[in-house]
């Protein structure tokens, strides 16, 4: 029985410790996400800019956000966004997707990426936080 409490005690307290380090790695992702907003909003009440917004976009096929004007080359590339795509995408937009009118050099840590994704990923395409 005390092996069974023990064993139900650690389990608890590992998903508690990944759930706080997943929010922690969201807030990280919030301050990462101040590079893009001069170009992306997203949340709730989000509008397209000099670049489309992000709501709802894991999941979404690149170049669909509605009365945004996408190159060719986006519209074109083939991509549905998923955490795989969208880490290999902000390394080097360009690589990824030659043509894009995304001006951005990228961001080549993967750690600060992935917290980017987890932010991101989190609002639905009504803006709102799954």
């Amino acid at each position: 029985m005390k092996n069974l409490t023990l064993s139900a005690a650690v389990i608890v307290t590992a998903l508690f410790a990944a759930s706080a380090a997943r929010a922690q790695d969201v807030a990280a992702g919030e301050t990462s996400f101040h590079k893009c907003m001069a170009c992306h909003s997203i949340g709730e009440g989000a509008k397209n800019k000099v670049g489309p917004e992000l709501n709802g976009l894991d999941g979404r096929h690149s170049g669909s956000a509605p009365d945004y004007s996408y190159s060719d080359a986006n519209k074109n590339s083939g991509i549905t966004w998923t955490k795989d795509q969208f880490l290999e995408y902000i390394k080097d937009p360009k690589a990824k997707i030659p043509g894009t009118k995304m001006a951005f050099a990228g961001i080549k840590n993967e750690k600060e990426a992935n917290d980017l994704w987890g932010y991101i990923s989190q609002f639905d395409k009504d803006g709102k936080k799954k």
